[in-house]
């Protein structure tokens, strides 16, 4: 073999190389597994036994302080936008006298990196009419997303809403 073709050979053999190294680090990356740092998708959903034991305390604050300051929520029984942490408050402060304990029906949670992901569904609400004491079911669809703010997981963003043919 000749010098020009030794030369070329190797760097046939040296492209050849980095082209395997920059596929093999471009599946990893993009083949979905799991980093050390991301959540689970059972811890994601378990964000929701934290709201909903929030909400077994009576507390609106203790409910409101589980959404970042900037979040939003499109509340099941209200048609108010609520876009600050006074008007999170105030919707929990009427929600709450419902004694409502929810429950999931059915979950699907998207792990979107190791600071943020949704979970999206369908629960359901036992309410008690605080003047009767009547219990009532209101099933409804649900989407929380999460950020990890300073360490903690909080909602930003949070719709509920009536099942249509409920």
């Amino acid at each position: 073999m000749t010098r020009k073709n030794r030369i070329r050979a190797a760097a046939v053999t040296a492209t050849a190389l980095v082209t395997a190294a920059t596929v093999s680090v471009g599946v990893s990356q993009a083949g979905g597994s799991r980093t050390a740092h991301e959540p689970s998708k059972k811890q994601i959903a378990g964000l929701f036994d934290r709201w909903n034991a929030a909400l077994k305390t009576g507390d609106p604050e203790k409910v409101a302080d589980l959404y970042a300051k900037d979040a939003v929520l499109l509340p099941t029984v209200s048609n108010r936008i609520r876009t600050d942490h006074a008007q999170i408050i105030d919707y929990f402060e009427h929600f709450l006298q419902n004694k409502p304990v929810g429950k999931k029906v059915e979950t699907i949670v998207n792990v979107l990196d190791t600071n943020s992901a949704i979970d999206t569904g369908i629960y359901e609400f036992t309410l008690t009419d605080p003047k009767t004491g009547a219990k009532r079911v209101v099933e409804a669809r649900y989407t929380y997303e999460y950020e990890k703010r300073g360490g903690t997981w909080l909602i930003v963003n949070h719709h509920s809403s009536a099942m249509p043919e409920g």
